[in-house]
């Protein structure tokens, strides 16, 4: 059950509570979809690097279409005693301490990153951010890692919920795979820009669009009502 005034074991503030949802506030209750993909050094978040994190805030109008907002991104230095599988970076072709890289520490990317996700919670009337990914609690284990190895404080995502596009896809088009419902979409995919967190979170986010607006077309949910089915 997602409860929206759980943050970290804490309550909201309820700053947001009297403010009017927008029509995205209005769309899943309150939550703030954000699409995330990140790289890592490995499959488990307790002791593998966090090596690359992308975020996409989306938007809606008034006709209730979901579009691409913002996109964050930061390459990240993997934190002290990091493991780092050979075989992971071979996969993504990333050189962790190039650089080139550019690299931040996860507090700096975390903080950076998390200052227009709830600038968009606010301007929504939303309660709090929803993880949206391909896959999505093998993203969010990695980020909810992050956020406890660098107590960065009030973290906009609801800890435990998300949205799983691989899993909305399968539903949609048949397709699990990012690859194969990015194509039953119409959604164009390039095979060698992909297992980038910028280009695969684009991806994921033009998917998620994509399914949300065509349920909405085929009816399955009416702009001009509000979360309580009362037309606005």
């Amino acid at each position: 059950m997602i409860e929206p005034n759980v943050l970290n074991g804490e309550e909201t503030q309820g700053t947001n509570k009297s403010k009017k949802k927008t029509r995205l506030g209005e769309r899943f209750r309150g939550f703030l979809p954000v699409v995330v993909d990140l790289e890592t050094g490995g499959f488990n978040c307790q002791t593998d690097a966090l090596l690359e994190l992308a975020m996409v805030i989306p938007d809606m109008d008034e006709d209730g279409t979901l579009f691409i907002r913002e996109s964050l991104h930061a390459h990240i230095e993997p934190f002290e005693g990091a493991n780092l599988e050979p075989a992971a970076l071979e996969f993504t072709g990333i050189d962790p301490y190039h650089p080139l890289r550019m690299a931040e520490t996860e507090h700096s990317a975390l903080t950076r990153m998390f200052k227009p996700i709830r600038d968009a919670i606010k301007h929504h009337g939303c309660n709090r951010a929803i993880l949206v990914g391909h896959n999505a609690h093998f993203d969010l284990g990695f980020l909810n890692k992050a956020i406890e190895r660098t107590d960065v404080k009030r973290s906009p995502f609801h800890p435990f919920s998300c949205f799983d596009t691989a899993t909305l896809s399968g539903l949609a088009y048949g397709q699990t795979v990012l690859a194969r419902a990015c194509d039953a979409a119409g959604l164009s995919f390039d095979h060698k820009e992909a297992h980038s967190a910028r280009y695969d979170a684009d991806l994921t986010a033009q998917l998620f669009c994509e399914i949300v607006n065509r349920w909405r077309d085929l009816g399955g949910w009416n702009p001009h009502q509000d979360s309580a089915g009362q037309g606005i």
